[in-house]
């Protein structure tokens, strides 16, 4: 991505980058380690110049681990470990990239409670708020058109609402969740199991170029780092932990997005998953993920909205700019909604009985339209029109 400008002004990075990563090249440090280490003493510096006694006072050191740090600026291979901490910083930079640490007000919430978050992404672009109540779109490699078509359907309908689609940037599926994200001019999160300098595939640069005039691509693995197989069950927990929801179309029994989806599941997301034709045992496992109540069936952006309304109220519509004017796409049903609210703020039990609608179905069209900028949400559950 070496075309790629770096932002004007990219935020302040809470820890030193640079003393981040010479302390994630420790010998036995892995992610798990190295968050507790920074939590405990506050920045990797005091880490690095920490004595072996007041490390190993930290939960999960041991004194193996302990004399490795103390003796990592000493040991006979510190200085290749500089020389190339210099150079994966050389390349991030090159690349118009940047690093979000753990510790950086930037990194997503929703990664900071999955288990084994990555200490520090390397990022192109940047994270938004709403990235919390983006919706990540899973399938596998080799979709029918049906997949394909559904896959656009639901990314540009979820876009227009402003929520961001999530993905992985990989063939089928994902690449059409992201085209249709990028089309409609909506913010889209690519990502990859390789560095962010190694688009993967190579046919999908130039999307990677189009995600990133509205969105993001990021990697917890380091620049240059190839698309080795190892990487993408990884990368798998990424896409469904920065992501309120996932939702699986086509993919084989044993395919990486019923492994997304089984992870999506542990982490406490709501996973939702499009019917496939019974005979199509290659792309049934979403069949199989509903048959065994892991996820629920969907046909279109509606259902979704339905199921997650409750926690998407208020998320997106703070970010999204107003507009004074009624927006002119607008259903029967959300103009009958918009039709029962007065000038003064009015409670949403009011509002259903007088749009003749249950308060489920009035709740669902009234967060519609706060995401079209045509009516604003108070607290007690009174809503006016913006």
């Amino acid at each position: 991505m070496r075309g790629q400008a770096p932002l004007q002004h990219p935020p302040e990075t809470m820890v030193n980058v640079r003393e981040l990563l010479l302390l994630a090249h420790v010998p036995g440090i892995g992610p798990a380690r190295l968050r507790a280490l920074v939590n405990h003493f506050g920045d990797p510096r005091a880490v690095l110049e920490a004595s072996a006694r007041s490390l190993t006072r930290v939960r999960g050191i041991d004194r193996t681990s302990a004399h490795a740090v103390v003796s990592s600026l000493r040991s006979p291979g510190s200085a290749a470990h500089e020389r190339d901490v210099a150079a994966q910083l050389s390349k991030l930079n090159k690349a118009g990239g940047r690093i979000v640490t753990f510790w950086d007000p930037e990194y997503p919430e929703n990664l900071k409670r999955i288990y084994d978050p990555p200490p520090y992404l390397w990022v192109l672009g940047a994270f938004q708020p709403r990235d919390s109540s983006g919706i990540a779109i899973v399938g596998t490699r080799s979709p029918s058109p049906y997949g394909v078509q559904v896959a656009d359907r639901l990314s540009a309908g979820l876009s227009s609402l402003g929520l961001p689609v999530i993905s992985g940037l990989a063939r089928g599926i994902d690449t059409a969740a992201h085209r249709a994200a990028v089309r409609v001019g909506g913010r889209t999160v690519a990502i990859i199991g390789s560095g962010i300098d190694v688009i993967y595939p190579p046919e999908n640069r130039g999307l990677a170029q189009s995600i990133l005039r509205e969105g993001a691509v990021i990697s917890e693995f380091e620049m240059g780092a190839k698309p080795d197989a190892v990487n993408f069950p990884r990368r798998n927990r990424l896409v469904s932990g920065i992501a309120l929801g996932v939702v699986v179309i086509e993919t084989g029994p044993e395919g990486g997005a019923m492994i997304t989806a089984h992870l999506a599941l542990d982490q406490g997301r709501e996973v939702f998953a499009i019917p496939s034709p019974v005979r199509d045992g290659v792309r049934s496992g979403t069949n199989t993920l509903i048959r065994e109540g892991k996820a629920l069936l969907v046909e279109s952006v509606d259902d979704i909205i339905v199921e997650l309304a409750p926690r998407l109220s208020g998320i997106v519509a703070a970010d999204r700019p107003r507009t004074r004017a009624t927006p002119p796409d607008l259903t029967l049903f959300e103009r009958q909604v918009l039709d029962a609210l007065g000038e003064a703020p009015t409670h949403i039990d009011e509002i259903s009985r007088r749009s003749r609608l249950s308060p489920s179905d009035t709740l669902v069209h009234l967060l519609t339209l706060e995401f079209k900028g045509a009516v604003r949400q108070m607290a007690g559950k009174l809503f006016a029109r913006s």
